[in-house]
């Protein structure tokens, strides 16, 4: 069952400006540990930033929040499942939001599909709840 979606488009360049701008203190505010050391490490980490800001603004819809009632960019991580498939590691006030949505005997699953054409990222993502019995892939 869908719980959320939610999509976002991200102008790189405004992304770019803010590196510029104020640098670590924009970074270590709004991207996790794990983005920015993998973002840092492409050629272009601009684009690879702006993708997963367009992630944390997707998922802030999805959640029916927006970054309001304790959800906070930080909470929102990219992360790769083992298998390759992109998903969101939620904390904080976002975690707990997440939780309050999911029914009882159901876990939830977040699909994320990213992508960019300079100047722009896009994010998709969907979250959904499986019964606990049914088997996730």
């Amino acid at each position: 069952m869908i719980l959320g979606i939610g999509n976002d488009l991200c102008d790189i360049r405004r992304i770019e400006k803010s590196i510029e701008r104020f640098g670590d203190r924009f970074l270590l505010r709004v991207f996790t540990e794990e983005e920015r050391r993998k973002a840092l490490s492409r050629a272009h980490p601009a684009r690879t930033f702006a993708k997963r800001f367009a992630a944390k603004e997707a998922a802030t819809k999805a959640l029916g929040t927006g970054f309001s009632n304790g959800v906070y960019f930080i909470d929102i991580g990219v992360v790769n499942a083992p298998s390759g498939r992109p998903t969101l590691a939620l904390t904080g006030g976002a975690a707990r939001h997440l939780a309050l949505l999911t029914p009882k005997g159901f876990t939830s699953r977040i699909d994320v599909t990213l992508t960019d054409e300079y100047p722009l990222a896009e994010a998709f993502v969907v979250i959904s709840a499986v019964p606990n019995d049914t088997p996730s892939g």
